[in-house]
């Protein structure tokens, strides 16, 4: 018997039947076009299919009405008009052909969205209470505008059913327009919807009802609910227990779908998608004591990523489905990998949120560490064969030297690696020494396992030179050989000698932490953040200054909530919008001067250590010494390159002798890990 048997057992919702247990849950992927799920989006969908998902379920907070704008401000798809019908067509018939599942989420936001959009709408709740996290203020709902939504919500079930979608799920949590109905914390109201338990689960049970009566009792409705909101005000576990039994009693709900947390504060938000930093399936307990009180089947999904505690959560009956959201963002073809006994070529989840914070932003959904998914149809996921075989040497073996050699060699190439360390994953390898921040070096883990699964001829702890490179007679160089911190910008922080660190050599443990520190974080990224996490868990006084307007600001909306209660509850102090101008030395410490950003009013702090966080600059001598002598003069043709199509200097190969170069990742300029992987995807694809 296999330990992943429990997760490949079929199971039947009213009429559907699931191939496994593992589905994708609802979330914004940002792919559609004027609210339509049209070709990109299905793409995406669909390879789940093919990986062997039993269901995938799309459009996170999808609309059920003009007056919910969701589809403007994060490309959520519009279903409050027919004109969905034949896109739904489409995408059931594309993911359903794969043998999955199909179902959407519905949802009206209520206060919780944006009015500047779409129509610009008075945003309407219960009790016109202000939504903390989107500022949004809005109106008391009228008896005859509640009357109005619970009829949208019937209509739009009606679009899904007509458009083959295999059921819906509708959205009773992160403070959704019925679970407002449902929490003390947002109805005040007097009338028959406000007050009781009993009155405040009024609105959802009408638009279940009114679901029922356009759609009938065949077709597959589900709900999404949280299992405790852990707000003071809000809705605790015994409630949501109760409200629980209620809709699932009422013999209209079909399946719960539970999370936790609540969402309309910064706090809970990061709850809701946990990062990196929560320990393994944090809310699984909450699905449990939901599943042990109904008598429909439990879906939960909150940070479960690896297929072990998978079938763990599923064999002792927690629930009855396990949602891999993330876990099919990084690697759509997870189940497959499960069912064909190749766990260890899964590209796990690391929870760096990267997919979550981009949506946050109105950005569409992409991985930090597999730059295919959202792009299928450009990047596959799977390397095909080349028809020739070349040699490629890669120098460097962080994210896009790593990137670059694995393509490479899943093209069938003979490729040889150099890195001058002696561990490969450059700068992840140093982010991953930070606290909270130790599952990133996942990343490299997967790398290294399938760099030797292909043949990879690694050759650590060499720094290679232009003579070594042309000694072995390549026909592709990838120079990818990063960048060095840049502390040198300003010279006041230097002087005749280097008075300030940088957060890679506090992290790399290259120099000792002091133990009363500035951290001057430029980019209020990670990098800063996370030193001066590390810095404050070995006890030192740690004050972070920024020119930005807030701390990590550039971290993402479910990742700096994490970070300040953290820094927070070490005492580190925030000094946002301010400058470090100049640093000098006094006796035996250090004086940085700081400067408001838009008063100018300078101050001092007396220190024993000064951490810049400035970015890096391009490692590029190597790439300077071997320019020349290519054959393409190190130059990618950036037509082709965002086109996704072949570099016309491939071409120069066939005449055989000389090397085509290309520069990947920071050694170009700095930017993140996704982009120094999809630099190198998007280039060896092709070779």
């Amino acid at each position: 018997m296999s330990q992943f048997d429990a997760l490949f057992q079929p199971l039947t919702i009213k009429n559907v039947t699931l191939r496994n247990r593992i589905v994708s849950t609802p979330h914004g992927e940002v792919y559609t076009e004027g609210g339509m799920p049209t070709e990109r989006y299905r793409a995406y969908h669909t390879e789940k299919a093919k990986g062997g998902i039993g269901m995938t379920m799309c459009g996170g907070s999808s609309s059920v009405s003009i007056t919910s704008p969701t589809p403007v401000w994060w490309g959520a798809v519009d279903v409050s008009h027919d004109r969905i019908v034949p896109y739904f067509q489409q995408l059931s018939e594309s993911v359903q052909g794969e043998g999955a599942a199909l179902m959407i989420q519905l949802t009206h936001m209520g206060r919780r969205t944006s009015w500047h959009g779409g129509g610009w709408p008075h945003l309407m709740s219960p009790s016109g209470i202000r939504e903390p996290v989107h500022n949004a203020t809005c109106k008391t709902i009228e008896v005859e505008e509640i009357e109005h939504i619970i009829g949208e919500y019937g209509q739009a079930v009606r679009r899904a059913m007509e458009g083959g979608l295999d059921g819906v799920e509708i959205s009773a949590a992160h403070q959704h327009l019925i679970d407002q109905f449902w929490s003390p914390r947002t109805n005040k109201r007097t009338d028959k919807y406000g007050g009781s338990l009993e009155n405040r689960m009024r609105f959802g049970l009408e638009v279940f009802a009114e679901i029922r009566r356009v759609v009938g009792d065949d077709y597959v409705v589900g709900m999404r609910m949280a299992g405790d909101e852990f707000l003071p005000d809000g809705l605790g576990q015994d409630e949501l227990l109760e409200i629980a039994r209620a809709y699932a009693g009422s013999g209209m709900v079909d399946f719960i779908d539970v999370i936790g947390s609540g969402a309309d504060t910064h706090a809970t938000v990061a709850n809701c998608i946990p990062n990196m930093a929560y320990p393994p399936e944090p809310f699984v307990y909450l699905a449990s004591a939901i599943k042990a009180e109904v008598d429909v089947p439990v879906i939960h999904a909150q940070n479960i990523k690896d297929p072990m505690s998978a079938a763990r959560i599923i064999a002792e009956g927690h629930c009855d489905l396990v949602g891999m959201t993330r876990a099919h963002i990084a690697d759509p073809h997870f189940v497959n990998k499960v069912r064909d006994d190749k766990v260890d070529q899964i590209k796990q989840c690391v929870g760096a949120n990267y997919c979550i914070n981009r949506q946050y932003d109105g950005l569409d959904v992409l991985c930090v560490q597999n730059a295919a998914t959202g792009r299928e149809q450009t990047m596959p996921h799977k390397i095909p064969k080349a028809p020739i075989r070349r040699r490629v040497v890669v120098i460097g073996g962080g994210p896009a030297g790593m990137e670059a050699a694995r393509v490479s060699a899943e093209r069938g190439h003979e490729v040889i690696l150099f890195e001058k360390s002696d561990r490969l994953g450059g700068q992840v390898e140093i982010a991953s020494k930070a606290p909270a921040r130790d599952q990133i070096a996942g990343i490299t883990r997967w790398f290294v396992m399938e760099l030797k699964r292909l043949g990879v001829d690694l050759r650590l702890g060499t720094e290679a030179g232009a003579d070594d490179v042309l000694a072995l007679e390549p026909d592709v160089v990838m120079v990818a050989t990063g960048g060095r911190p840049f502390v040198d910008e300003v010279a006041g922080w230097h002087a005749d000698e280097a008075l300030v660190v940088s957060s890679h050599d506090i992290l790399s443990g290259a120099v000792e932490p002091g133990s009363n520190v500035l951290v001057y974080d430029v980019n209020s990224g990670y990098a800063g953040v996370s030193c001066a996490d590390f810095l404050a868990n070995r006890e030192a006084l740690v004050e972070i200054a920024t020119p930005d307007l807030a701390v990590g600001e550039q971290t993402g909306g479910t990742t700096q909530p994490v970070y300040n209660k953290r820094l927070l509850s070490r005492d580190v102090v925030f000094t946002p919008n301010t400058g470090l101008k100049e640093v000098y030395r006094e006796g035996e410490q250090l004086v940085a001067v700081l400067a408001n950003e838009y008063s100018g009013e300078e101050e001092e702090r007396l220190v024993d250590q000064i951490v810049v966080e400035n970015g890096v600059r391009p490692r590029e001598d190597l790439y300077y010494a071997l320019k020349d002598g290519a054959l393409n003069k190190g130059q990618t043709d950036m037509e082709a390159l965002f086109a996704a199509t072949p570099q016309p200097a491939l071409n120069l190969l066939e005449d055989g002798g000389g090397y085509l170069l290309y520069r990947v990742g920071d050694c170009v300029s700095p930017r993140d890990i996704h982009g120094a992987i999809y630099d190198s995807l998007r280039l060896a694809k092709d070779f």
